[in-house]
């Protein structure tokens, strides 16, 4: 079952304003998007974007009680032009960014998100684009895909993986799944019997950055988004990795258009936590336009 992160707390400082229009960027199963559009008027509008088709299917299924509420399937990074097909100047009640992988796409193994299943190397959420991770492990120079665990994943290991993986190819011709990548950065670590969280984690999330441009694609809209805004018009940002964060308040910090609501991020409670693991290291900031 999908259980969004931080809902009580994003809707909270949403401010939500029942004629107002929101904008969920990163849509998901649309679980943070029901709860924003039960407090809407006949008035009031949700557009809805995720770039994941697939997803998207779901989500219009998720909401198809409601009738006030429009659906993209694109990037966020598209949000300028969605606005113009709409006819919206600018967005009256708020935006949602949820920066972090759908639940969805580590349950559906075929997508290779998860190390914790025999999958392809996959992990776009856009089926659309096409860099794939398969295409990283075996195509790129050593030197190449040391840099992106590390910058990405910050994993000490990098070189020592990076070395290992192209290894493994001259043998093998090429590493097809994601039990194989997983296998493969195990045997760099340390041999000890317990790890607080699986060696293969950095390097997946490195992965998985690099194939959908995440980094990127978040600068580039933080840029844009302001301008979008009305007065006293929130924008709400859930990241789960240091990288992420960083870039949000970094951003928040310098943007002279907004003023940060969220001195110190929002985390989640022990009982959420322990309700859905997956919200464990989720950051919510809030900055409001002036």
């Amino acid at each position: 079952m999908h259980v969004p992160v931080l809902l009580n707390e994003i809707i909270e400082n949403l401010n939500i304003k029942e004629d107002g229009i929101y904008v969920d960027c990163t849509l998901g199963l649309g679980g943070h998007s029901k709860e924003i559009l039960k407090r809407l008027s006949e008035k009031g509008l949700l557009i809805g974007i995720d770039q994941d088709e697939e997803i998207l299917k779901q989500a219009k299924e998720n909401l198809k009680d409601f009738k006030n509420v429009l659906f993209f399937n694109e990037n966020y990074t598209a949000l300028p032009e969605i606005l113009k097909k709409t006819g919206i100047e600018k967005i009256t009640g708020g935006v949602l960014l949820d920066l972090g992988v759908n639940s969805l796409h580590l349950d559906i193994k075929e997508r290779g998100f998860s190390f914790q299943n025999e999958a392809p190397l996959d992990m776009r959420m856009d089926i659309r684009s096409e860099l794939t991770a398969y295409d990283i492990i075996n195509h790129y120079r050593e030197e190449e895909i040391a840099d992106i665990i590390y910058k990405y994943g910050e994993d000490r290991f990098s070189r020592r993986i990076a070395r290992k993986i192209v290894e493994v190819r001259k043998k093998t011709k090429s590493i097809k799944t994601t039990i194989e990548l997983s296998n493969i950065v195990l045997s760099c670590y340390p041999k000890i019997k317990w790890f607080k969280t699986h060696p293969a984690t950095k390097t997946f999330q490195a992965l998985r950055i690099v194939v959908n441009k995440e980094l990127e694609v978040l600068d580039k809209s933080l840029r844009f988004i302001p301008e979008l805004l009305y007065e006293k018009v929130r924008l709400s940002v859930i990241s789960f990795h240091s990288l992420e964060d960083r870039i949000v308040k970094n951003f928040f910090k310098g943007c002279e258009e907004l003023k940060i609501i969220t001195k110190k991020p929002i985390t989640p409670t022990e009982d959420e936590i322990r309700d859905n693991p997956r919200s464990r290291s989720s950051k919510l900031r809030v900055a409001e336009k002036l």
